[in-house]
């Protein structure tokens, strides 16, 4: 998931450079950071320090905008399209640390000040997006454009900002902006208290501690070796811990054999945020669908799903509507053939049961090895954190060039995070790239990417982004480093693929430099995933962690074989997922729901099998309810439609390094990405519209 890379409120259109110093005070905010690189110092940044720069930032930035209004000239270009272009670097300069740190090593000071924080950064978007006099002078230049000799990339600017403010309130009469900043106040805290909830559900409120080795029967010796570290750091020494976070979940489901067990903790992951407590989303949820369906008819369109797919690639609700059930079509009987499969399994091992939701992973694995011959534990010596890291940043200087120096020198903020030194083929510098990798109590669950500053130009010079990359991975063992399952090593090729992007934009404005419709983002991550199974790059990085062996062809082929695996249940937990975050955003009226109902109605509509749960269900859907993705977790697979055709591409030139191609997809689809709409960047590398064939054959759908 990509972090902040495309503009939904006025908070992310501002741009990044170095403040002017100021003696007063020895706030890290407000001078030039003197690291290498320009890295934030992340050593010398205390929680104290946000609250003050963030109100002198947004002080800064309102300066800067009277500047504007003040301008006795003329509107034009340069002295208000630009000026605004360039409005709010230390604004910019605080969120870019204060947000990731607050999503990747929070605090409850941390907590604190963002719940403070959310009225005020809420009436400060709304003061610049419904600054009548700024609108005007905005709308001016707009009315104006094509007299003005602009170039294309000038008018692009000026085309999104005036539909930014049009978007954002702009244009509505005082009583309605009124009631639209109540209401962008009010959606600002829920969706806070949605993360810290669900942030507490995940990390806090539930643990599964084992004290009779009997009930480990199955698990790997590496997972209870994790196990074991997890309650010794706890504090319970010769006890096993199993967590909600992934990389502790999934192999229990997997393995262990006590099947109560297995209910027991994916009970705990399924009911985050459904427990009665104080930490109970349901509320919460009900009150963020109400709110933006309001907003939605307050800015003129017929729901918040109107509202957001407007600007996508997409363009309307029922075309995603009909596209996900398309693809629904074709994936229900796939789930249903391999329930029967696993069905098959349960009986013939005389098990009196009927497999439920929390018995997939389990039997899954069997047909796995069964049909297959493929027992993820045989891959995972193969996968050390270390080789991945380095097979990923290989692929990336065969297609690009590019080198990765680590470097020791730069100020981290954990101790477990990598940082590296991006350089082009000729030596010159590409920027800096952060790697954390390893789940904590004060990250929240996911990986994503996201940047502490972003490419762009300040000055006419050019400013070299600084990419981070999070992860919640396998941790090391006493026994063992990070050993990763193949889910774990698509995950980290995906988010390296947001980080390249980030790595490569051009552009001279902030609106417009690397900013692409949503439901375009995820294709630089995706495709990415394409090289981590082709059996040339597994022989480069997949190498066995005791004895260095490469890994043998017989795996690579079991792992070509296995592609199609577990896609029916894949395609459809996500499918369901998408579809119920369109039910919810689908509502042209604000009204009252009962969440459970709601989402209960909304999966019987689709014939959701009960073998099968959402991937996400609504009391911990972060991507819609505390994310930027809401009516769009369709996105990662419209955008898989991309990046299959794409990929297919690249093997249909048989090298899969082809050169020219690399250098089409960097130009096009990295580089210059916000210089047009998505598709019509996409076909400059293609050359033509993208096929769903290869994605359909890709998950065994056709």
């Amino acid at each position: 998931m990509k972090k902040i890379i495309f503009l939904l409120t006025i908070m992310t259109i501002v741009s990044f450079s170095a403040c002017k110093q100021t003696k007063e005070v020895k706030n890290p905010f407000f001078t030039e950071y003197s690291t290498p690189f320009q890295v934030p110092p992340f050593d010398k940044i205390d929680s104290t320090d946000y609250m003050p720069a963030y109100i002198e930032g947004m002080k800064q930035q309102m300066a800067e905008i009277d500047e504007i209004l003040n301008n006795s000239k003329e509107s034009d270009f340069e002295n208000t399209i630009l000026a605004f272009d360039k409005s709010g670097k230390l604004f910019t300069k605080v969120s870019k640390v204060f947000n990731q740190l607050n999503e990747a090593n929070t605090t409850l000071q941390m907590q604190d000040i963002a719940r403070k924080l959310s009225p005020m950064l809420s009436k400060h978007r709304d003061d610049i997006a419904m600054n009548e006099k700024l609108f005007k002078r905005i709308k001016a230049v707009y009315e104006k454009r094509s007299q003005m000799k602009l170039d294309d990339q000038q008018i692009r600017v000026v085309e999104k900002y005036y539909r930014d403010f049009v978007r954002m309130g702009a244009d509505l009469p005082k009583d309605k902006q009124d009631t639209l900043r109540k209401l962008n106040e009010r959606i600002s805290l829920l969706t806070l208290k949605f993360g810290e909830n669900l942030l507490a559900e995940t990390n806090k409120n539930f643990k599964l501690v084992i004290d009779d080795k009997k009930d480990l029967d199955g698990l790997p010796q590496g997972v209870i070796d994790g196990a074991a570290e997890t309650a010794k750091t706890a504090g319970m020494e010769g006890k096993w811990i199993f967590t909600l976070a992934k990389p502790s979940m999934i192999p229990f489901l997997q393995y262990a054999k006590n099947r109560d067990l297995r209910e027991k903790i994916y009970r705990g992951y399924f009911m985050r945020g459904n427990n009665g407590n104080k930490n109970d989303n349901k509320e919460i949820v009900a009150q963020i669908v109400k709110v933006r369906a309001r907003q939605a008819a307050l800015l003129g369109y017929k729901s918040y799903a109107g509202y957001v797919i407007d600007e996508n690639m997409a363009k309307t609700p029922e075309a995603v509507d009909a596209f996900l059930m398309k693809l629904w079509n074709a994936a229900l009987p796939v789930a249903k053939k391999e329930v029967k499969e696993m069905q098959k399994i349960i009986d013939r091992e005389g098990g009196k049961f009927k497999l439920q939701s929390w018995d997939w992973w389990y039997y899954a694995e069997k047909v796995r090895k069964e049909k297959y011959d493929l027992d993820e534990n045989e891959l995972k010596p193969y996968f050390s954190l270390s080789n991945v890291r380095d097979g990923m940043f290989h692929v990336a200087n065969k297609l690009y060039g590019i080198t990765f120096i680590k470097r020791t020198d730069l100020p981290v903020f954990q101790k477990d995070v990598e940082t590296y030194e991006v350089k082009e083929a000729d030596g010159k510098a590409l920027g800096i790239l952060y790697l954390d990798y390893y789940p904590r109590e004060s990250k929240r669950n996911g990986a994503w990417c996201t940047d502490f500053r972003s490419s762009g130009y300040q000055d006419g010079k050019k400013v070299d982004a600084i990419e981070s990359v999070t992860y919640n991975l396998s941790t090391p063992t006493a026994n063992a480093p990070a050993l990763l399952t193949w889910d774990d090593v698509t995950t980290m090729f995906h988010e390296f693929g947001h980080s390249l992007h980030g790595l490569f934009i051009e552009g001279k404005y902030d609106r417009t430099a690397g900013n692409v419709p949503m439901d375009y983002v995820e294709l630089p991550s995706q495709v990415m995933e394409n090289w981590a199974g082709e059996p040339e790059v597994l022989k480069f990085y997949a190498k066995h962690y005791k004895t260095g062996e490469v890994i043998p062809d017989k795996l690579i082929e079991k792992i070509v074989k296995s592609g199609l695996f577990n896609q029916g249940f894949i395609t459809v937990e996500y499918l369901a997922a998408s579809l119920l975050d369109m039910n919810y955003h689908n509502l042209t009226t604000p009204k009252d729901i009962d969440i459970l109902a709601f989402e209960k109605k909304a999966m019987d509509s689709i014939g959701l099998i009960e073998e099968i749960i959402p991937r996400y269900r609504s009391t911990y859907f972060s991507h819609i309810f505390s994310g930027e993705y809401a009516a769009g977790y369709y996105v990662y697979i419209w955008a898989a439609v991309l990046d299959a055709d794409a990929f297919n591409a690249f093997k249909e030139s048989g090298d899969i390094y082809n050169h020219d191609l690399a250098v089409k997809f960097r130009k096009y689809c990295l580089a210059e990405s916000g210089n047009d709409e998505g598709m019509i960047q996409y076909k400059k590398f293609r050359g033509k519209e993208p096929s769903i064939d290869p994605l359909l054959r890709r998950r065994g759908l056709k």
